[in-house]
């Protein structure tokens, strides 16, 4: 099985680290031109620094951008009029008690978590159904299903990903244009690792160990029993943006370690 995404533009929201970042590299190693994008300059160039150390041959784009407000997609627009494919990764989260969360913070998960996939999807997706060739991707979590006690405006975000995605396939039916959403657990990301990074200095766990750990504890249905590494998370999304999913539109699969007990889904 070759995944060949040679002369193609791939958009990867949310991709200077973590699961976008893994992403971007495997894309990158399917011969895509990759656009990176991240509110920092420091961070792009930290990824493509990652990227080109993995895949020497890599053609590479950054864009500084913070997607979550209309001004940095335009931003975006402006330097990426068009792409091929789409991975609507861009997300935030934290696990902040439902009764301490402002409705500030509400907007703001909103605005990152939905809106940021909304407004590029909206962009992009016109072009790919003019060519007849397209993929996006939404990158929701299996927090968008089973809606965790203690990150419920984070669940919250996760499952509007995967009703925009659903709905959008269905207006782009027949156009040669997929829309489909890849549900993650927990991954061993830098994000996750900061979250956890005080409960490993007084366990005294490596942070790998500290994580593994969470899982079982915070995630106990896992089949796996410990949290995923970044590029087993990125192999799904690769395989959607190749070629050879082209029956594959609507969906929501799993790449959750098996947390979410369902025979479906």
């Amino acid at each position: 099985m070759k995944l060949d995404l040679t002369g193609k533009v791939a958009v990867v929201s949310g991709s200077a680290s973590g699961i976008g970042l893994g992403i971007a590299t495997g894309l990158a190693k399917t011969g895509a031109t990759v656009v990176v994008v991240g509110r920092k300059q420091d961070g792009v160039t930290r990824a493509m620094e990652s990227i080109t150390a993995q895949v020497p041959d890599a053609a590479l784009r950054g864009v500084v951008a913070d997607l979550a407000t209309a001004d940095g997609a335009d931003a975006l627009f402006a330097a990426v009029p068009e792409a091929d494919v789409l991975v609507n990764n861009l997300g935030i989260f934290n696990d902040n008690d439902f009764f301490t969360v402002p409705d500030s913070e509400w907007t703001q998960f909103y605005s990152t978590n939905v809106l940021s996939g909304v407004r590029l999807s909206r962009h992009y997706a016109a072009t790919m159904a003019k060519q007849g060739w397209g993929r996006i991707i939404f990158v929701s979590s299996e927090s968008g299903v089973a809606i965790p006690g203690d990150m419920i405006n984070y669940g919250v975000t996760k499952a509007a990903n995967l009703a925009v995605s659903h709905g959008l396939a269905k207006r782009l039916a027949g156009t040669g244009v997929t829309v489909n959403a890849i549900l993650p657990g927990p991954t061993f990301t830098d994000g996750l690792q900061a979250m956890l990074a005080d409960a490993a200095k007084q366990s005294g766990r490596s942070l790998r160990d500290q994580a593994d750990e969470f899982v079982k504890s915070s995630r106990p249905s896992s089949i796996i029993q410990r949290a995923a590494d970044v590029e087993e998370v990125a192999n799904l999304a690769v395989y959607l943006a190749s070629p050879l999913s082209s029956a594959t539109t609507g969906a929501a699969l799993r790449v959750d370690g098996g947390v979410v007990d369902t025979l479906t889904m």
